[in-house]
């Protein structure tokens, strides 16, 4: 039990410096570090993807294709998985129109479930079975000035969405909603 306590060469306050001194610096290289990245997080406006199954209409795209609809650099593109992208002007875009639909999901196997449902349950089923779905319809003008139309299938709820976001970024839109009423040509006598 005879120990000796054989004091560090280095003083205890000197350690205590240096080790507040890293800290310090590593403390000050974070902080810039996130000062440039969030500057440049600021500067930037993130590109506008969502997913969207491409109807027909785009050149070069197959008809019912899976991919993505993205707003970047004033185009409008659609991609299908890593294939090049169709894409088209936002500014030549003259009109969108948005719509509506649904389809039946289950397949076969929900067919066979309606057909085996007793006492006309299968109409019940069929009430349940449907996905909600937007259309999206864009006419467009090409370099010649001919007028082509696409139609995209996206989720509920997008539609609105793509539209607020290509009139913001310069697509002309027809308002609809701001049409005179039209008067009956009915002659009363």
């Amino acid at each position: 039990m005879n120990q000796e306590i054989v004091a560090s060469k280095a003083k205890p306050r000197a350690r205590f410096l240096v080790g507040r001194a890293v800290a310090f610096l590593i403390l000050a290289s974070y902080c810039t570090m996130f000062a440039q990245n969030r500057g440049e997080a600021t500067n930037q406006t993130p590109p506008f993807t969502i997913p969207a199954i491409h109807i027909l209409g785009f050149e070069g795209t197959s008809d019912n294709a899976k991919g993505k609809l993205s707003i970047e650099s004033n185009m409008l593109q659609f991609q299908k998985g890593n294939a090049t992208a169709a894409q088209v002007s936002i500014s030549s875009i003259q009109d969108v129109s948005l719509g509506e639909a649904d389809k039946q999901v289950g397949g076969k196997s929900m067919m066979v479930g309606k057909a085996a449902a007793p006492f006309g349950g299968g109409r019940v089923i069929s009430l349940f079975s449907h996905k909600k779905y937007d259309t999206c319809t864009l006419q467009y003008l090409d370099a010649n000035g001919g007028v082509h139309a696409a139609i995209f299938q996206l989720n509920k709820g997008q539609g609105e969405t793509l539209r607020n976001a290509l009139v913001s970024n310069g697509a002309h839109v027809i308002d609809t909603n701001d049409e005179p009423a039209k008067q009956s040509s009915e002659v009363k006598k």
